[in-house]
């Protein structure tokens, strides 16, 4: 018995192992083009927003309605000084007389804002005090009034 040295002969339909005919399909999505298309959407709408917002020119009507006011109210404004007073607009309270007068202040507006303006020396046991007296008195929109350019928490002075 003999071996043959003779390579054998495929047949014609068999692949040949590591050769295909179709490559295989890829499982990745290329976003590229949709990249593409945003970008172009992106130019698109910044060019055309500005036109969008331009407005008609036209002769309005004349009529006797009165215009809307701006404001409703002038701002309610509650001051504490360095020395420790309390100053409502421009009237000073004494600190038993606060709640009261809120309270009295409150049942005349429509608005329940105030603006509250504190010394940097005052402690601020005594801001969160003058806080609890505007809440109980119906205050719930305080507002705390602050300067610009101060420290700020990462190192950097404005």
């Amino acid at each position: 018995m003999g071996a043959s040295l003779t390579p054998r002969k495929s047949s014609g339909g068999r692949r040949v192992r590591g050769h295909r005919r179709h490559p295989a399909a890829m499982s990745e999505i290329n976003v590229t083009p949709m990249v593409d298309v945003m970008l172009v959407l992106l130019i698109i709408f910044m060019v055309a927003a500005p036109l969008l917002t331009a407005g008609v020119p036209v002769e309005l009507p004349k009529t006797a309605a009165t215009a809307l006011p701006a404001e409703q109210e002038a701002p309610l404004t509650l001051t504490l000084t360095a020395d420790g007073r309390i100053v409502l607009k421009e009237t000073e309270i004494a600190a038993e007389a606060l709640i009261p007068k809120l309270k009295a202040v409150a049942a005349e507006r429509e608005d329940d804002k105030v603006y509250l303006r504190a010394d940097g020396a005052i402690p601020y046991e005594r801001v969160v005090q003058v806080m609890g007296a505007l809440n109980s008195a119906g205050f719930r929109n305080i507002g705390l009034v602050t300067d610009t350019g101060g420290p700020s928490l990462d190192g950097r002075d404005e």
